[in-house]
């Protein structure tokens, strides 16, 4: 497990310094985005990834990989977002979003720590398109708890799939770095 624990922190140091580079040259303007907006950004995502894993033909040159990185990255704003709101105006420093960033990789990687411990790292044995399937299967769900206005009867809530969402994009970027 400390290999994962290893791998897990080294795609999300990618994934932070491409959300500071952003956040650099954009600022926080994500923050006027509302959850639902969020959501269908991530769903984009990893609907053009499933395309991407059936289309022999690719007519723009992005792969996977920079694909799960967004993922990842709107998964943690909507993360923030959850916690703390759209805004009319952007109101974070990029150094206050990556402290928010940080506090959001930390409470999912201890999720991901826990459920690879009761689940035996079973996600080694998974392809990559599984992990795809289970991410959109996971927005769906989103988008039907927002459609719900967030109630649920039963099951988990929104953070928590995005938490999954987040694990199951870093797990397919280890397997596409180890291909």
């Amino acid at each position: 497990m400390s290999n994962t624990s290893e791998q897990y922190d080294l795609i999300i140091q990618s994934c932070r310094e491409l959300f500071y580079k952003k956040g650099k040259d954009y600022g926080t303007a994500w923050r006027i985005l509302r959850l639902p907006s969020l959501t269908d950004q991530v769903f984009i995502k990893a609907q053009r990834i499933r395309s991407l894993q059936e289309n022999a033909v690719r007519k723009v040159d992005e792969g996977e990989q920079s694909e799960f990185m967004g993922i990842i990255n709107y998964s943690l704003m909507a993360l923030i977002q959850l916690e703390k709101g759209a805004v009319e105006q952007p109101d974070l420093s990029i150094d206050e979003a990556l402290e928010l960033y940080d506090e959001k990789v930390a409470v999912t990687k201890k999720l991901m720590e826990d459920k690879n411990h009761d689940y035996g790292e079973a996600w080694r044995e998974m392809r990559v398109s599984s992990l795809t399937d289970l991410i959109l299967q996971k927005l769906l769900r989103v988008k039907q708890i927002e459609d719900n206005e967030g109630e649920t009867l039963v099951s988990e809530g929104i953070d928590a799939n995005y938490q999954d969402i987040i694990n199951y994009s870093v797990f397919a970027l280890i397997h596409l770095s180890e291909a």
